[in-house]
């Protein structure tokens, strides 16, 4: 009979998928016994079919088992398949990561599985089971800024799934630059014909529709808080308080600089932006001769490096304009090249077709106001090497540049605004996770996020809803938002040994951490990915989570039977991040990529949360080496953690430090880097750094 409060721990091993042919399972649950005492085993040739599942819940159930390990397949499959409630789960990975990757029957592939599962087992010993998250205070509504396109579209997508939606603009009128065009590319169902601006409809639906406020004419004075409580003070003949659980931050954008463009013609009244001659098309006679020069200011080093993706489309929808209100019209095209995005094909080919139209490539050499016309001299076209063309009007179709985040006023110690990647755009993570800014709870939508059209726009902004929302409801079960979806651990700090080194604040890629004036880190949990990447930066070990933590890593370390140096059986403790270096792992062992049984693998959530105490306890248990394998860094970054390889890196200088306090080889620690696909590298990586610890020889601290 259990007493109150004790654990009783389980182990299931599944013989099938080859594991039973490479590991002797008999062997493998004694070494379990021998390390947990009292531990119950069963074993099954299919652990995940209906019969072997049903063996394992009698096991759970008769047994009173509150801590269980699973030693078959990766825990990347059959997860929803060895979940059970209330029961705290661990994956032992047998199948890709020993038996298809390591030669069966051999003594260091039966070592390499019976340590892999005492790792586990020491882990389940030391963690313990999470409590959910959830602010005192919750909040559903949802804060919009920006009452453009994508602000619209938001705004409204939240209202119809019933949440109630504060939309903030800061002008007197809804619909930015959208609510001043005179008529819209065409759909894709009529590629042939201009839509007329339908803004107005989405302006008054919005207005009309009972779960929306608008704000106009006022600014955000100050956004605190954490996703589910956000504290929103807005200002504009007074100040007012909301509380909402998720921000879309539409703020749009604004024309490239015209000043930088003076050698374009730029100051004369007969040269005008793509948004002038917006305007003027409404209100002005059209003349006899446009030309419109693309690429104004754009994909050139000196201006803007960036296609901004609009522009080409915008250009010859304004030249049908000019087709449309003056028949005898001619209009004249310069072009790099020409960009239609999405699909707007039809559209370009329909307009090319106008022989009214003449389009060229070209390079534009001068543009200089005559008086009565405006000289253009295009050298390298397809008309002649040197073309002089003399217009009524010139046309610049400059890009766009996204407005700025600040306006937010975020009271997060990293800034007031959202982060920003290299051409001034919100970052977010557009491979994996569109709309992600590094704020947590904070979505970017539209032309702030990146280069788009109206259609992208709109569509842009009901994403960036849809995801404010899915945060939203997160929040209330007290789970985390990509990539951990669904984790309810969160970091508890031990704030008795703390000593305001700001590390945490510092190093933490969402602002998860405000801190008092003396540097004393504020958690806002809810804001939190869970990363890790606070544990790897704390010097005094202060952070963990319930099911991740110093111990809990120390205690799989120290479980590892490291043989003397006479054996000749190197130990290499190989950490690898959950996002990239494990999917690539898993990969290797589906092609049956061989790598050397002496390595084990430890998966943390990023390179990042690698403390220094797992090194130093790795290294003084007789480890031989430490690979550290990650996702790439880089501008171009693939961290699902933003900076954690980069911190890794930065932090191998102090590594290097311990190693000669330590009187080791600096080559005893290595990081290195893959992307997921990269399962081949990743097979090559772990066995050249094993010949070289081979070389380099046995840790000197097996001896002691």
């Amino acid at each position: 009979m259990m007493e109150a409060g004790e654990i009783h721990m389980a182990l299931a091993v599944c013989s099938g998928c080859d594991i039973g042919q490479a590991i002797d399972i008999d062997k493998l649950t004694d070494a379990a016994s021998e390390a947990k005492e009292g531990l119950s085993c069963i074993k099954h040739n299919t652990l995940c079919s209906e019969a072997g599942l049903a063996e394992l819940k009698r096991l759970v159930l008769e047994k009173g088992v509150d801590r269980l390990a699973v030693a078959a397949c990766s825990p990347r499959v059959m997860s929803r398949e060895f979940e059970m409630d209330g029961v705290q789960v661990e994956r032992i990975n047998l199948r890709e990561q020993v038996a298809w990757v390591m030669e069966p029957g051999q003594e260091d592939t039966q070592m390499c599985a019976e340590d892999q599962t005492r790792m586990v087992l020491a882990k389940l010993d030391t963690i313990k089971d999470g409590t959910p998250y959830i602010p005192d205070q919750l909040s559903s509504d949802i804060l919009v800024v920006g009452g453009g396109i994508a602000g619209l579209s938001s705004a409204l997508g939240g209202a119809r799934a019933g949440y109630r939606v504060h939309l903030v603009e800061r002008s007197a009128r809804l619909g930015g630059y959208a609510g001043r065009i005179y008529k819209m590319l065409p759909d894709s169902e009529n590629a042939a014909t201009l839509k007329e601006p339908d803004l107005h409809d989405t302006v008054k639906e919005l207005e009309e529709h009972p779960g929306v406020e608008v704000y106009l004419e006022t600014s955000i004075k100050s956004i605190s808080g954490e996703p589910g409580n956000f504290i929103v003070s807005l200002e504009n003949s007074r100040v007012s308080e909301l509380q909402v659980g998720a921000v879309v931050s539409a703020t749009g954008w604004k024309p490239y600089n015209t000043e930088k463009l003076a050698p374009l013609g730029y100051g004369s009244e007969r040269v005008k932006t793509l948004e002038e001659f917006e305007q003027f098309v409404q209100k002005e006679q059209i003349p006899d001769r446009i030309l419109f020069i693309l690429c104004a200011g754009s994909r050139d080093e000196n201006h803007l490096a960036y296609c901004s993706s609009y522009c080409c489309s915008a250009a010859l929808k304004q030249a049908l304009y000019v087709r449309e209100l003056n028949p005898h019209a001619e209009v004249y095209i310069i072009y790099r090249d020409i960009r239609t995005t999405g699909f707007q094909e039809e559209f370009y080919k329909m307009v090319q077709a106008d022989d009214a139209i003449l389009m060229t490539k070209g390079v534009i050499e001068s543009v200089s106001d005559q008086g009565d016309a405006v000289k253009v001299i295009v050298s390298e076209s397809l008309l002649d090497d040197r073309v002089c063309i003399n217009a009524d009007l010139v046309v610049l179709a400059t890009g766009m540049v996204p407005n700025t985040t600040s306006d937010l006023q975020l009271q997060y110690r990293l800034g007031k605004g959202l982060p920003e990647i290299e051409y001034d755009f919100s970052d977010s993570h557009f491979i994996c996770f569109p709309y992600e800014t590094r704020r947590t709870g904070i979505f970017a939508a539209g032309t702030v996020r990146a280069p788009m059209d109206m259609e992208l726009s709109r569509e842009d902004g009901a994403g960036a809803m849809m995801k404010a929302i899915q945060c939203i409801e997160s929040v209330k079960r007290g789970e985390a938002v990509h990539p951990r979806a669904g984790d309810i651990s969160w970091p508890e700090l031990y704030m008795e040994r703390c000593t305001d080194c700001k590390r945490c604040t510092e190093e933490c890629p969402f602002g998860s951490y405000d801190e008092t004036e003396k540097g004393t880190p504020l958690p806002n949990p809810a804001r939190c990915r869970r990363c890790g990447i606070c544990i790897g930066s704390c010097p005094e070990r202060v952070i963990g989570f319930a099911d991740f933590n110093i111990n809990s890593v120390s205690a799989m370390i120290k479980a590892v039977h490291v043989p003397d140096e006479f054996e000749e059986k190197p130990r290499i403790l190989v950490f690898v991040c959950e996002n990239d270096a494990y999917p690539a792992l898993d990969t290797a062992g589906i092609n049956r990529l061989q790598y050397s049984p002496f390595v084990r693998i430890i998966p943390v959530r990023c390179l990042g949360s690698i403390n220094k105490v797992w090194i130093s306890d790795a290294l003084s248990h007789g480890y031989d080496g430490i690979l550290q394998i990650g996702c790439k860094p880089g501008d171009d970054y693939q961290c699902h953690f933003i900076h954690g390889s980069e911190l890794t890196e930065q932090r191998g200088v102090n590594l290097k430090e311990t190693l000669e306090t330590m009187m080791l080889e600096p080559e005893r620690i290595q990081t290195r880097f893959v992307e997921i696909t990269e399962h081949r590298e990743i097979q090559e990586i772990i066995n050249e750094y094993v010949e070289e610890m081979e070389l380099i020889g046995p840790n000197p601290f097996k001896s002691m």
